[in-house]
């Protein structure tokens, strides 16, 4: 994989998008415009070029322009590897979305082998104060770069348990009924838990000795019963032994499902949930470079950015550093702002897109320098 990244992409009927057409080269590529204008739905539309169901975990019913309501599309040129592949997502009359890769149809697991794409979004800046499971998506989403097959063990894992919890909910005690997802379980989350554990592996090598302007975090995964089974067999066995007290919960009390991510910035020692809020999001930036760091290093380029109105939050001279570090990595981070001085710091390092609201309506202006 080589040279990672969007020359085209349009949208059909896509939210706020009635057509749109972008044409762009490897750069990073600064949006900007009012609130409400669409610019995040751009960003929205890159994110469905890698696995999953994209930085808004929106159902594509929920994705449709309205109130026409006639489907949607969003297609592009993606490189990945050497070579240019079109891909396309469709969703007609409020049915999944539908992923071809060079006119053939394609699983959406499929995306994992050409693109990786990872995202900051405002909603995220809470990660370290809120509940569990936000942390949780946000650690699964970093595995979920560096191995694609993560996705289909988690639903698989997740289908298990809501069986496993149906039967306790019954008050179902033969044990001949359990065994078979008790297996399963174990078999899905002891790997769950392993590609979790060598992620954040990746993600600590990549912060040691990088020349960043950004705070490191150390990063650890725990578990509520101060200690996850980590192995398939040690996880069966748990899940056995705990059929009473889970009886009694009504669900499945022990498993990665349980794990939380907790954060301490490195050079405090302070845990993240007790810093600042600046302090709070230069750490997420820092983790998502880190994170494309690492994919970079792993597989020969940087994932395609996306970073939603991440300039608003920084100083001056923050800001320019962050954009230093996403061009010496080599990343094409499409970035959003309300206006174009956010991105002064870029120079010509970078293409502008002007997005504006005419009528509900997105309109979309490829511009020159700074306009």
């Amino acid at each position: 994989m080589s040279g990672l990244h969007l020359s085209r992409l349009a949208l059909s009927h896509f939210r706020s998008h009635h057509r749109t057409e972008i044409s762009v080269d490897a750069r990073p590529v600064a949006i900007y415009g009012p609130n409400g204008a669409g610019k995040t739905n751009l960003l929205e539309a890159v994110s469905l070029f890698s696995p999953g169901r994209g930085m808004r975990q929106a159902a594509a019913q929920d994705m449709v322009r309205r109130p026409e309501a006639l489907g949607w599309k969003v297609s592009g040129i993606l490189h990945s590897d050497g070579r240019a592949h079109e891909v396309a997502h469709k969703s007609e009359n409020g049915n999944p979305r539908q992923v071809s890769i060079d006119g053939k149809t394609a699983a959406q697991t499929a995306l994992g082998r050409l693109s990786r794409v990872l995202w900051l979004v405002p909603s995220m800046d809470r990660l370290w104060i809120e509940s569990a499971e936000g942390r949780r998506r946000f650690l699964d989403r970093m595995t979920l770069s560096f191995e694609p097959a993560h996705a289909d063990l988690s639903l698989d894992y997740a289908k298990a348990m809501r069986e496993r919890n149906r039967l306790l909910k019954d008050q179902v005690r033969d044990a001949r009924w359990y065994a078979a997802l008790e297996a399963q379980l174990a078999r899905t989350g002891a790997q769950i838990h392993q590609n979790r554990l060598t992620a954040l592996e990746a993600l600590r090598q990549a912060q040691d000795g990088a020349e960043t302007s950004f705070p490191t975090a150390d990063l650890e995964l725990t578990h509520n019963d101060s200690e996850l089974p980590d192995t398939e067999n040690a996880l069966r066995e748990a899940l056995a032994a705990s059929r009473s007290r889970d009886m009694i919960a009504g669900r499945t009390l022990i498993g990665p499902h349980r794990a939380d991510l907790v954060g301490t910035y490195s050079a405090k020692g302070v845990p993240a949930r007790d810093c600042s809020t600046g302090e709070q999001k230069a750490l997420l930036i820092s983790l998502i470079l880190a994170n494309a760091r690492a994919l970079a290093a792993d597989l020969g380029t940087p994932p395609i950015v996306l970073l939603d109105e991440v300039a608003a939050h920084l100083d001056e001279t923050r800001r320019a550093a962050l954009y230093d570090e996403i061009c010496a990595l080599g990343a094409q981070a499409w970035m959003t702002g309300t206006e174009s001085g956010l991105f002064e710091a870029l120079g010509d390092r970078a293409q502008r897109l002007m997005v504006s609201d005419s009528a509900g309506t997105s309109k979309v202006v490829t511009v020159g320098l700074l306009a």
